[in-house]
């Protein structure tokens, strides 16, 4: 049986909870409609504003937290945020309702709140003294009894259940907390109305301080220096810090204050490792932090895409991309940053996952995917790429692989530009195409006879031709080089040569009910497939799903091991726990240990070898894994 007030009473109404904000707004057109300028429209006004403010906040640090390239030196807990807590803290912002709703009813119960002036100085003081003389120990007193058994089992063990604190945490409590958190906020606020010296300025800004203190311990990185609690000692019982915090969800006995660990020397629950703690944190901010064994080299696709960055939106960072309506009003923002990423910037770090005892990281080329398509980008591209390579060999990292368009093959000769260049690499280079092609190959059925393929003279396009040939499937290779498509035949056994077959319309595959595309293909194009067809794919971007009488394939992609840690932000489309094929493709290469670049044209003697590997190291191909949920 659920406990009394452990659950929301909108809990049932998902995204559609945001409805109760309704009655605020419409008090407010209302009172504007009829020109109005009555005390109820105006309350109102503030406490959306506040909403919004409070919202802008948690999001904000958010934000910072999730901010890699900045903080990956400073988190106390090394470890990622994983889908199964982001999931549980989703509706974090409950509490903000509650109080909006909490705070309507203390206006109608006392309407002389209404015409509090903007600013009072006198009120400032008597909310901090209020704060201090109230609110600090009712809630030392209440996490206390939170912790005893009962209270702990049935409430707060949601709130340490999130492994690693995040900003969003700090709302991620039931409602009997947040009733309870509620009078700790509130009655500061309440008792400096009454006294007097309440104004609209005091409101806002003790809210507002209150959430930014609450995100503070809550942001898992230590910001606040050692120095200034060693030259002014007395603020260490003040104020406390994220190190402070983090050891209240390590060690649960200790350090229960809110704000001011003076509490806790006074109820003799503070932990004597703290302040060590603390500047040992601190001091690390300046020291690199552990070298990751293989790094992806990935490239923002562009703004849209840009906005699901686990930095900017975590909650939309853990879904696959789509384009979102309510984010277009951002585009603006993302198109200064993206000029400013273009005029300054170097590769940072974006994401990270652990597996297996080994550390993973995504790195990001700051440009967007038009620009990799601009001749005059090329050069200042290729100059990011092999910088991000020299640094990773510099750091010690084992394996970096190239995401799409840092491979392609007019920019860089699929990386083998930069190990040409630089012949002494320790760390191996790889594009990844040895396990998309696998990934491809393993998607067509073994009764298929033929083929239709585009994009055949591509790096991917030829190892599937010359694979497929061997096994005796016909291929329809489209091509209007007769030169480049000769070179690939000379390549293939002389017995599998009369396999492969140049084409130069898409009629010609009119009759053929397996294509594999690798060239982006119009609606125009795609109506020569007859019905029935299915279109493999690995083109970038994919092509449209136009025929509703045929099928489609997404990119080549795996699923990462379940035993995969950290994880929580989606690449690009793909799935939850699923990576394009050129990113597992380096993964694997990392776990196999080997000890060769994979860069320039496609091996075809060790697609199946590469294949074997993934398998073996337990990633799943995504046709697969969709196959046994169906099932």
């Amino acid at each position: 049986m659920v406990a009394l007030l452990s659950t929301w009473p909108w809990e049932g109404l998902g995204s559609f909870k945001y409805i109760l904000y309704g009655p605020f707004l419409a008090k407010i057109l209302h009172a504007r409609h009829q020109e109005d300028t009555c005390s109820q429209a105006l309350w109102c006004l503030h406490i959306l504003i506040l909403c919004v403010l409070r919202c802008f906040m948690y999001h904000s640090w958010t934000s910072y937290s999730n901010m890699l390239f900045l903080t990956r030196n400073r988190r106390i807990i090394k470890e990622g945020v994983d889908f199964k807590q982001i999931d549980k803290e989703w509706d974090w912002d409950n509490f903000i309702l509650l109080q909006a709703a909490l705070a309507t009813l203390i206006f109608y119960k006392f309407p002389f709140l209404a015409d509090l002036p903007l600013w009072n100085t006198r009120g400032f003081v008597a909310i901090v003294l209020l704060h201090i003389a109230i609110s600090e120990p009712l809630y030392y007193l209440t996490h206390k009894y939170f912790h005893g058994k009962y209270l702990f089992t049935n409430y707060h063990s949601l709130h340490h259940s999130s492994p690693v604190p995040q900003p969003f945490t700090a709302g991620h409590l039931t409602l009997l907390e947040h009733l309870v958190l509620a009078v700790v906020i509130g009655v500061p606020i309440v008792g400096a109305c009454f006294l007097g010296l309440g104004s609209i300025s005091m409101i806002y800004g003790y809210v507002l301080i209150f959430d930014l203190l609450r995100c503070l311990g809550h942001c898992n990185t230590e910001i606040l220096p050692h120095q200034i609690f060693e030259k002014f000692p007395f603020l260490r019982y003040l104020l406390y810090s994220p190190t402070y915090h983090s050891l209240h969800r390590t060690e649960m006995g200790t350090n229960f204050c809110l704000f001011m660990p003076i509490y806790d020397l006074l109820g003799n629950t503070l932990n004597s490792k703290s302040w060590d703690m603390h500047k040992k944190f601190s001091l690390d901010a300046g020291k690199n932090s552990r070298v990751p064994d293989f790094v992806f080299l990935a490239h923002v696709v562009d703004m849209t895409s840009a906005m699901h960055a686990q930095f900017v939106f975590r909650s939309y960072g853990s879904m696959p991309y789509t384009t979102r309506v309510i984010l277009l009003p951002w585009l603006p923002i993302c198109f200064v940053v993206m000029l400013l990423m273009w005029a300054k910037s170097k590769t940072f770090l974006v994401s990270f996952y652990k597996l297996r005892g080994m550390l993973h990281q995504t790195w990001s080329v700051p440009r967007f995917g038009f620009q990799y398509f601009l001749p005059f980008a090329a050069d200042g591209i290729n100059k990011h790429i092999e910088e991000a390579i020299l640094r990773a060999n510099r750091l010690g990292v084992k394996v970096i692989s190239l995401a799409a368009l840092n491979k392609n093959e007019a920019l860089n000769g699929g990386g083998t530009l930069f190990v040409n260049k630089h012949p002494d690499l320790e760390v191996r280079v790889v594009h990844g195409n040895t396990l998309t092609a696998a990934v491809t190959l393993n998607e067509i059925p073994d009764d298929v006879t033929e083929v239709f393929l585009s994009g055949s003279t591509s790096k991917l396009g030829r190892a599937i031709a010359l694979y497929l040939c061997r096994k005796r499937v016909r291929v329809l290779m489209l091509t209007l080089s007769t030169e480049r498509f000769q070179k690939i035949q000379k390549e293939a056994p002389t017995e599998y040569q009369k396999y492969l077959v140049q084409v130069s319309k898409y009629q010609a595959a009119q009759n053929c009910k397996t294509w594999i595309v690798g060239k982006w293909i119009t609606p125009r194009e795609q109506r020569f497939a007859p019905p029935g067809t299915h279109f493999h794919q690995f083109v970038v971007p994919p092509i449209l799903r136009f025929r509703r009488d045929c099928t489609y394939g997404d990119l080549a992609a795996m699923k990462l091991p379940e035993d995969v840690e950290g994880l929580g932000c989606c690449e690009y489309t793909m799935d939850r726990g699923v990576v394009h094929a050129c990113h597992a493709g380096g993964l694997v290469h990392s776990l196999e240990g080997w000890t060769h670049h994979e860069v320039g044209a496609i091996d075809v003697d060790r697609i199946d070898v590469v294949w074997e590997a993934a398998l073996k190291h337990g990633l799943k191909p995504v046709s697969s894994v969709r196959k046994l949920i169906q099932h």
